[in-house]
């Protein structure tokens, strides 16, 4: 099907999901969102092994889009409600996606798009590559993300991560567990490549098999944890400090925080 804001290509038994927003560094739309579900589906339904994510231009993405981040402010309860479960759709679907999933990350990929590039199976990072949830830094709670973070990188470094809203290298990011490898800029593509020659070796039911097994052991907690999380993210958009820390970033000022 036609996307205007996904490249979708398929060679070899490899899917590749690229993010086709680099005037906007691949900033997550609604329009993004729903085209992302679509495109996974397709995949699925496809012949592909392996999918493969990435980002065009200079970013893999650069988490809520401006336009989005703007309406937040005038939404309904209920309407800020539903574009948390669009957001928590997308992040459980890539990380119950039942093939492989590898992520090619070249640049930043901030807040929502860290979410998406790390809840793939394989996270290969250039040297230039960012990754971190600044959103405690405008009055957002990045809860629908820590559902998942504490069991990658542990309650520590998830604490550190989501508390300071720090932006971290690739390097840190391997240190803590949140990437697989970090390959300088020029070997990224052929290393992605690589891993997914890799996959397509191995038996494509006992992937999926392997694949569901992992899934089973967090499953039965992941549905209330993720309601949980989605109330928590809805809420806190009704708040004073993130209308403060929204209008702060807006207006590229220091946000003055109520006491």
């Amino acid at each position: 099907m036609p996307y205007r804001t996904l490249i979708v290509t398929e060679r070899q038994g490899v899917a590749q999901v690229t993010l086709n927003r680099p005037e906007k560094r691949n900033a997550l739309s609604h329009e993004l969102m729903q085209e992302l579900l679509s495109a996974f589906e397709e995949v699925k339904n496809s012949g592909a092994r392996v999918l493969l994510m990435t980002g065009a231009g200079n970013a893999f993405c650069s988490g809520m889009d401006l336009d989005e981040l703007k309406a937040m402010g005038g939404r309904t309860a209920e309407e800020n409600l539903a574009d948390s479960q669009l957001i928590a759709r997308v992040l459980r679907t890539v990380y119950e996606f039942p093939r492989p999933t590898i992520a090619a990350v070249a640049g930043p990929a901030v807040a929502g798009g860290c979410g998406i590039a790390t809840l793939c199976d394989f996270t290969i990072a250039s040297t230039e590559a960012k990754f971190g949830y600044p959103e405690a830094r405008i009055g957002l709670v990045p809860a629908l993300v820590s559902v998942w973070l504490r069991q990658q990188v542990g309650d520590k470094a998830a604490r550190k991560l989501l508390l300071t809203g720090k932006i971290i290298s690739a390097q840190e990011a391997l240190t803590m567990g949140l990437v697989t490898e970090v390959v300088e800029p020029a070997r990224l593509h052929e290393r992605t490549e690589e891993v997914a020659s890799e996959l397509l070796k191995n038996s494509p039911g006992a992937l999926e098999s392997t694949k569901r097994a992992l899934r089973g052991f967090f499953e039965r907690e992941l549905d209330w944890q993720l309601e949980a999380a989605i109330a928590a993210n809805a809420a806190m958009r009704s708040t004073p400090d993130f209308r403060e820390g929204l209008s702060s970033f807006l207006e590229k000022r220091k946000p003055k925080w109520a006491i």
